[in-house]
């Protein structure tokens, strides 16, 4: 079974996604920043995050993720986001304190930015995370 060849993406379409990723990826962006405070958080945001760009490729072609993020990148995301959220923890165990007990950080409110900063570790994480998977389901 062959697959019929890939048609051009409409201009109505493209207009519309293009105009609609910035919105998309600002909430993202909220839900990760307010989810140690709010409902939401790493987890929500980067999947919201990681569709944004797959309504961009949904909408031109498959070479557009390549283009603005590539295979190199997307895996340092990935990595960055863990090291981010184990070193953090491990600079806890550094302090003296249990792993990820945000107590001794010297922040005015280490606590806050403690979750702050693992949240946003988590949303590097599920982003890139979801880009791979989508990009090896366009590959396959």
């Amino acid at each position: 079974m062959t697959l019929p060849p890939e048609q051009p993406p409409d201009v109505i379409i493209k207009v519309v996604c293009r105009s609609l990723v910035p919105f998309i990826q600002l909430f993202g962006l909220y839900v990760v920043m307010h989810g140690h405070s709010s409902p939401g958080g790493g987890f929500q945001g980067g999947v919201i995050l990681a569709a944004s760009f797959v309504l961009l490729v949904l909408a031109e072609d498959r070479a557009t993720l390549r283009h603005h993020i590539p295979p190199a990148a997307l895996n340092a995301s990935t990595s960055a986001g863990v090291l981010l959220f184990a070193g953090l923890g491990v600079v806890c165990l550094a302090l003296g304190a249990n792993y990820l007990d945000y107590g001794p950080l010297p922040f005015a409110e280490p606590r806050s930015i403690g979750m702050l900063v693992i949240e946003i570790g988590v949303g590097i994480t599920v982003m890139a995370a979801m880009l791979s998977i989508f990009r090896d389901l366009l590959e396959f």
